[in-house]
């Protein structure tokens, strides 16, 4: 029955543009971790920022964030719930349902949520606020923009979880 609903879930954002999850309400309560585009400097490049030394998905992120916002989204933070640290930190793509982490554009106010169900990930795009952001206008992002490059990455992304390369 579950995958029932995951496939419907899914169905419905293609047609919707909808978040695949629910919103974290508690993602404050989450744990920060760092990544290559966080580290340090805890924002992604600005869109003037010679990238190209970056890993191919690096580039395209960075690329796909200066479309949402011009000159570049500004602070993020990666963020785990706390059920979901040690499985994120050994970066196998096996996660329980409802392990979740977060690219908080902080700038911006925008959560980029991917959550498992089934042991798949499913992806959301959320305010700070709750508000469903998945394909607002203008955005060029839904759910299937994630799973786009969360799956079309596979040197660098395991089963939804992107930033290290095997």
């Amino acid at each position: 029955m579950s995958k029932i609903l995951i496939v419907l879930s899914m169905l419905g954002s293609l047609v919707f543009g909808a978040s695949e999850t629910k919103f974290p309400a508690d993602f404050k309560n989450f744990i920060n971790v760092d990544t290559l585009l966080s580290k340090d400097v805890g924002a992604l490049p600005g869109c003037d920022a010679n990238v190209s030394s970056f890993p191919a998905i690096y580039q395209e992120t960075v690329a796909q964030y200066c479309a949402v916002k011009p000159g570049g989204p500004g602070k993020v933070s990666i963020k785990v719930s706390k059920k979901s640290a040690a499985a994120y930190k050994k970066r196998t793509g096996k996660y329980a349902d409802g392990d979740t982490f977060i690219l908080h554009l902080e700038d911006l106010k925008v959560l980029f949520v991917t959550e498992y169900k089934g042991g798949k990930p499913m992806y959301g795009i959320w305010t700070e606020s709750g508000v469903d952001a998945a394909g607002a206008k203008g955005s060029g992002l839904n759910p299937n923009d994630c799973r786009t490059c969360h799956t079309g990455y596979q040197a660098f992304c395991i089963n939804g979880q992107c930033g290290t390369q095997k």
